[in-house]
């Protein structure tokens, strides 16, 4: 895993060392296990462990390790709520005090080695953790809880600290919660409230308020797991286990830092497969955020693009505000499947639903034109003049009649119509006291999904407070932008659900004949010249033009024939990264004569420089294509990354580029170029033939393969120009960049 010795090990010595040492080469798979199939080509896990967690959420027995009852202790008021959550999860407690004979009434004893039972978890509310840990692996205890700070948070002495600690908890088999954590998973939890769930997950304790408020709202939350620092138990384990939960229908987390690339995915992985939907605000998009994320949990941020790549690859809806959080969350833990994604607005402003399907279609909501038999039946209850088509405006909801609900069922009965979307942007009795119990009314009848967004500000009316509150079958947000944002993720996430196949189960586990090949062409810490990366890329069967290398003018001139002209000349040195900028690019040469001024100008730009040549390259010269770029880069968190984008001389200016962690599956390679700004180019513009895209993937493919068998070798790897040719004659490597690491 990454962060682990296996990380500097070739992929053969990783397996080797896995066979010969009978090492666990990966975590366990529902309980047994792990062995080499459980590995991708790079020695990383494709199966994750989910920890049994029960017996931490609902322990039979707990120690509270300096507890208290005297007045003004900060413990005294933990100890306080450890009790009253013990009795609400049916615990036995025991205090552990050394100078104390009982605390709340309860008998004390001195110390761990005298509870009078094995417990399932204990809480240390005690400065130094670490003698206590190793007390309560002596005891068998389960579970432990550090609320301590001063760790990994507050620089290179902490960490050092937190290290010994997470050691000590290895050694001993229990699994530790903290430190620099806090009272939230024991929190009191509503238990009159039904209904799918949210499941809560922070790094920051304060910044779950918001939805764990939602249960003053009727909905549920069932755990909430505030992971702190790290040490042990950490993010993806309470993502994977909450996955796995029948009443969970949502997981909502706020996470600062990741401890493990590959964990986290795994753990999406098992929540993709199980159709679980995860919300995540992840904080560090700015250099700013990733640097207060960093001092405050004392972990990897990870490249901000790729971490939210690798969280779209497995369906994992990230959010940026609490609020966002909140709303997204609550709909798709309630909402039942769609059954079609379009999205209908009624409103009772022509203003207010023009607004709004501006903002939904911007955002990416298809609103389709209901038709014109459709259109008719609306007529029958909402004036001719007024535009029914979608948006839906009725001018003024009825109020003393029966129309207003037939209008409702009849948008609600169209087989294109998903999703209704009411926009009110302020109360106005009784017109919109009706118009809300209508939709709560038709909402209960229906399994497509109704949304009211209550624009008041105050937020105390009835209407809001009594009835849209009181429904758990419609959907009420207080903003606009909310609303799109949730119902964008509801409708994103049950697409990708429905057609998502792991791309874990399609990672390769065994060495590809290119392999070796690319091995002997490796050279640890240093850069290879372009004919050596060349050379790696037609290991992997990536195309490149006809080219010879050449020592002097007069070969260059026999080569030149050979390649057949036109033809390109370039300088071929290991320390060479922008020719271009040096002069060392000769391109179109038709003649001999050509040839040999240009073998003596680069030669001569070469020396000037003081740049080391280990010959020229006379190459096939490809015309007609769009330039683009493919590369492998090696991410902190994530290992190996393969991004492709527009590619040519501007390729640092235009920055138009998708990333992808590997592994990935074609779908998803193919997904890349739908994230390009400049994926219209490859379709054919201004007259140009259509690029060939199935070979663009084809390279992607060829190079994420590479990146997974060399990612550890690899520092970087950049195919630039990659000319992709007009449709059915494939893409050629012009220049290529390698560093090993």
């Amino acid at each position: 895993m990454l962060g682990s010795t296996h990380g500097t090990l070739t992929t053969d010595s990783r397996r080797a060392r896995v066979v010969a040492c009978g090492e666990q080469p990966g975590p366990a798979v529902h309980g047994r296990p792990a062995d080499v199939d459980d590995l991708d080509v790079s020695g990383r896990p494709l199966y994750g462990d989910v920890p049994d967690l029960d017996r931490f959420f609902r322990p039979e027995s707990v120690a509270v390790i300096g507890a208290s009852d005297a007045e003004g202790r900060p413990n005294t008021g933990v100890t306080r709520q450890l009790l009253g959550w013990a009795e609400r999860v049916g615990a036995r407690l025991h205090p552990v005090h050394p100078s104390r004979p009982a605390v709340f009434g309860i008998p004390c004893v001195a110390s761990v080695a005298e509870l009078p039972e094995q417990v399932d978890l204990a809480v240390l509310l005690v400065a130094d953790p670490l003698p206590v840990i190793e007390e309560l692996a002596e005891a068998k205890v389960k579970f432990a809880v550090v609320f301590a700070s001063g760790f990994a948070e507050t620089g290179e002495e902490g960490a050092a600290a937190q290290d010994r600690l997470a050691s000590a908890v290895r050694r001993s088999g229990m699994r530790l919660l903290g430190p620099n954590t806090n009272l939230n998973a024991f929190e009191r939890f509503r238990d009159d409230l039904d209904g799918p769930a949210i499941a809560l997950i922070t790094q920051s304790g304060h910044q779950g308020r918001p939805v764990f408020a939602l249960q003053e709202l009727g909905i549920r939350l069932t755990h909430w797991a505030p992971t702190g620092n790290e040490a042990d138990l950490e993010t993806a384990d309470f993502l994977s286990w909450f996955a796995e939960q029948p009443d969970v229908g949502a997981i909502a987390c706020y996470v600062e830092g990741l401890k493990d690339g590959r964990s986290f995915l795994l753990a999406a992985d098992r929540a993709a497969r199980r159709k679980v939907p995860v919300v995540a605000v992840k904080v560090g998009r700015t250099e700013t955020g990733a640097r207060t994320a960093a001092s405050h949990t004392g972990k990897l941020t990870g490249a901000d693009a790729v971490v939210d790549a690798a969280m779209r690859q497995y369906g994992v809806i990230r959010v940026d505000g609490l609020d966002e959080l909140q709303d997204t969350a609550a709909l798709l833990a309630r909402a039942r499947p769609p059954r079609a994604d379009g999205v209908v607005v009624y409103s009772i402003s022509g203003g207010t639903g023009a607004h709004f399907a501006d903002l939904a279609t911007e955002a990416g909501l298809r609103l389709p034109t209901l038709s014109d038999t459709k259109q008719a039946e609306l007529h029958q209850w909402i004036p001719e003049y007024l535009t029914v088509a979608n948006p839906v405006d009725n001018g003024g909801h009825p109020v003393g009649d029966w129309r207003g609900r037939k209008i409702i069922d009849a948008i609600l009965d169209d087989p294109s119509v998903g999703v209704l979307i009411c926009p009110v942007t302020g109360p106005f009795p009784p017109l919109s006291d009706r118009l809300v119990q209508d939709l709560v009314d038709a909402a209960e009848e229906t399994d497509k999904l109704v949304c009211v967004v209550w624009g008041s500000p105050v937020g105390t009316e009835p209407a809001y407070r009594e009835v849209l509150l009181g429904s758990s079958r419609v959907a009420t947000f207080r903003t606009v932008g909310n609303c799109i944002t949730a119902v964008r993720a509801y409708l994103d996430h049950h697409r990708f659900t429905a057609s998502y196949r792991s791309p874990l189960d399609e990672a390769p586990r065994t060495t590809s004949p290119s392999f070796r090949k690319a091995q002997a062409l490796m050279r640890p810490g240093q850069q290879l010249s372009e004919h050596a990366a060349k050379q790696l890329l037609r290991a992997y069967g990536i195309r490149v033009p006809r080219e010879q290398l050449v020592t002097s003018a007069a070969a260059a001139v026999r080569a030149a024939g050979l390649v057949g002209y036109p033809v390109v000349m370039k300088a071929s040195g290991a320390q060479i990264a922008h020719k271009t900028e040096l002069g060392l690019v000769k391109i179109g040469l038709t003649s001999a004569s050509q040839v040999r001024d240009a073998y003596r100008e680069l030669t001569d730009i070469a020396r000037y420089e003081g740049v080391s040549l280990d010959g020229v390259l006379v190459c096939q010269m490809v015309e007609r294509g769009v330039e683009m770029v493919v590369g492998v880069t090696h991410d902190e968190l994530f290992g190996p990354t393969v991004t492709v984008g527009l590619g040519g001389v501007l390729v640092e200016v235009l920055r138009d580029a998708a990333v992808r962690v590997p592994p990935f599956t074609e779908e998803q390679a193919l997904d890349m170029l739908g994230d390009l700004r400049g994926r219209p180019l490859l379709d054919g513009v201004r007259g140009r033939p259509p690029a060939d895209v199935d070979a663009l993937v084809e390279v992607i493919l060829r190079v994420q393969r590479m990146a997974l068998e060399l990612g550890d070798e690899l520092a970087e790897l950049d195919i630039n120009p990659l000319m992709v040719l007009p449709q059915g004659q494939g893409a050629v490597a012009l220049d290529a960049l390698v560093v090993c690491r």
